[in-house]
């Protein structure tokens, strides 16, 4: 998997905004909107996250990419569409309306159900994870479960930010992880 390149780091630094104190006092959120609204950073970040998907010789090697409600959903879409495989979202509890796998986890600020359709994902597919950023590691986690609940299996992960404070890498264990940026 290929790493990000300087000029994507200094881009992220650039459009991704810090706001103390959201969504409640001590976290510091990391607000992704400018990204998003610059086109050529948006299709740079998109492409970059698709490597992930690939291997040294641009072979596509993943048959599904699972996208983290809800910010992992505005990456993850693009990124199946660029990788030609289907996208599959991970949503909070009480939103899919058929047969679903659920796994509870701890979050730096509390606590969270994440839900999977169990017909989502099928056996042996698989699946490049995708969210926007890489605090703990629960949400990582907990979506990792739920594909292996469906006979799935994790090839890897990527980010925009990893969050090297905390102990997120520690916590998905083996998943290879690409973070185009860090903090």
């Amino acid at each position: 998997m290929a790493q990000p390149t300087p000029d994507l780091a200094e881009t992220l630094q650039r459009l991704v905004r810090d706001v103390p104190d959201y969504p409640e006092p001590g976290v510091l959120f990391k607000d992704i909107t400018p990204l998003l609204a610059d086109h050529a950073a948006f299709t740079a970040v998109v492409q970059a996250l698709a490597d992930a998907g690939r291997d040294a010789d641009g072979n596509v090697v993943v048959d599904k990419v699972v996208g983290m409600e809800a910010r992992g959903f505005i990456l993850a879409a693009p990124v199946a569409l660029a990788l030609g495989v289907g996208f599959v979202p991970v949503r909070k509890a009480g939103k899919l309306p058929r047969e679903r796998h659920a796994i509870s986890y701890a979050l730096e600020y509390g606590e969270a159900t994440l839900e999977l359709h169990t017909d989502a994902i099928a056996p042996g597919e698989r699946v490049l994870l995708i969210d926007d950023v890489l605090a703990t590691g629960g949400t990582v986690a907990a979506t990792r479960q739920l594909v292996e609940k469906c006979g799935g299996v994790s090839h890897a992960v990527a980010v925009l930010l990893e969050l090297t404070f905390l102990p997120g890498r520690e916590t998905i264990g083996d998943l290879p992880l690409v973070a185009l940026g860090q903090v």
